[in-house]
């Protein structure tokens, strides 16, 4: 006889054992929050998310991608982080005027700054793109880089937002977050490309999605080397130097990477072209718009909305040209980090 009645005992221990163990793995893996889009709902969307990292990353399927070659990009306002109601950098901006007041009492009586200072959230939508391109450089024109990082950084970590009472660094996408970190897992390089301000993103895009500064792609200013109180410094000076958005955004991408992405994510016709560029290039593509469905906790918008995050011509071209479109009210199943996290349920098996 092989093995005795004692070895079988010790054989079926070891099975008991291992099941149990297995049990308890499988539940610290849950209670870890092992599923790496753990916020996002089982919809056809996080599907084919997972399935299109699957294929990339499969040595040996037809859709291979070398990691050198496995890029992301992601706008920032509306795809990271809440627009609503005024992009955060033209807010801060606005607070900044206020601020500088005391300097410039001649803005009481000259546009635009005197509707900024009236207050009246109507009025401004009637400043336009160039009302605020003058105000943001009119305040932020002259400081040096790091000086006007502390101050951006400073602001997004204190100020709050008036609808959700949390610091605006706070009104990130958790569901996106951990997007980029299940890409990163899998060696991609993931890049934001958008059209705010590439100094603003820059003061806190580490610290919010962990993508350091250097794959960072925005609108800039000019720069220039200067010294200033025995110091060399950069200086942002009140000059656009190149503005990140619609058609220029592939231009952006491509100056920055020197490669097409083969995955693109935004939330408006403003990232249209990027979308557009990233899906033509050959072999395996994805594209995608976060679309604002979910007033409850955040805001239901696209077709009619003014000022920020107009999503009309990609609403009707995603589906046709193989687009997702990431339904935040059913994909999302947890929206910011601050939300109450839903209670995880016990197997059964282990009740007892």
């Amino acid at each position: 006889m092989l093995f005795s009645n004692a070895s079988f005992k010790g054989v079926s221990f070891i099975k008991s054992t291992f099941v149990i163990f297995f049990l308890l793995s499988s539940l610290g893996q849950v209670m870890a929050g092992e599923d790496p889009l753990a916020s996002w709902n089982e919809t056809e969307t996080k599907q084919a998310l997972l399935g299109f990292v699957e294929k990339v990353c499969r040595i040996d399927g037809p859709d291979y991608v070398p990691p050198a070659e496995r890029i992301a990009t992601f706008d920032n306002d509306g795809t990271l982080w809440v627009e609503k109601m005024l992009y955060f950098q033209i807010l801060f901006t606005l607070d900044r005027v206020k601020e500088l007041l005391p300097e410039h009492p001649e803005w009481k009586d000259t546009e635009p700054f005197k509707t900024v200072l009236s207050g009246d959230p109507d009025a401004l939508a009637s400043i336009g793109e160039k009302g605020f391109e003058q105000i943001l450089m009119a305040t932020y024109g002259g400081e040096s880089i790091d000086a006007y990082r502390a101050i951006a950084r400073t602001w997004l970590r204190t100020a709050k937002h008036p609808r959700f009472d949390q610091p605006y660094i706070e009104l990130a996408y958790l569901p996106m977050i951990e997007l980029m970190d299940y890409l990163r897992a899998h060696e991609f390089k993931v890049y934001i490309a958008s059209a705010g301000g590439l100094e603003f993103m820059r003061s806190i895009a580490e610290e919010v999605y962990h993508v350091p500064p250097e794959k960072v792609i925005g609108s800039d200013f000019v720069t220039t080397y200067e010294l200033r109180e025995g110091k060399h410094v950069l200086i942002r000076n009140p000059t656009l130097f190149f503005d990140n958005n619609h058609a220029n955004k592939p231009v952006g991408i491509h100056r920055r990477i020197g490669r097409r992405p083969i995955m693109a994510f935004g939330n408006s016709d403003a990232d249209f072209e990027m979308l557009e560029w990233v899906t033509e290039g050959d072999g395996l593509r994805l594209g995608a718009f976060v679309h604002h469905t979910d007033s409850a906790r955040e805001w239901a918008y696209d077709r009619d909305s003014k000022m920020v995050g107009t999503l009309d011509k990609g609403l009707d071209e995603a589906p046709l040209r193989g687009w997702l479109l990431i339904d935040m009210k059913k994909d999302w199943k947890q929206m910011f980090s601050f939300e109450k996290k839903e209670s995880i349920e016990v197997p059964a098996l282990l009740k007892n």
